[in-house]
């Protein structure tokens, strides 16, 4: 199974609806990238960090991931479904860049 992809657009719709709960938003960029920008309703868990907190994750819960412009959160996608059977993770097509610009904030 591959793992689903939602719009930047549709995904700050559902955010700002409260349609998303704050455990389901995972943000796996850096530290400093976290810093520089993010989102209230994220759980910030560096990608490098997620093969030893996967079972931290509820494998029953939607969940969305976020990096910089979409490709971390793909692979991290690609890794929970692939190597651990989750079947509700969705990535964040665009990442922080299209929400911040969304949100009027350039990103980079």
């Amino acid at each position: 199974m591959e793992p689903l992809v939602i719009e930047p657009e549709d995904f700050n719709q559902k955010l700002q609806a409260g349609e998303i709960a704050v455990n389901q938003v995972i943000d796996v960029r850096e530290s400093g990238e976290w810093e520089f920008y993010h989102l209230e309703e994220t759980r910030h868990i560096p990608m490098n960090t997620i093969p030893e907190r996967w079972s931290d994750f509820d494998q029953e819960e939607t969940l969305y991931v976020i990096c910089a412009h979409g490709v971390r959160s793909a692979a991290v996608c690609n890794y929970l479904t692939k190597q651990h059977n989750f079947t509700r993770v969705i990535n964040v097509e665009g990442g922080m860049a299209a929400i911040a610009e969304l949100r009027g904030f350039q990103y980079d």
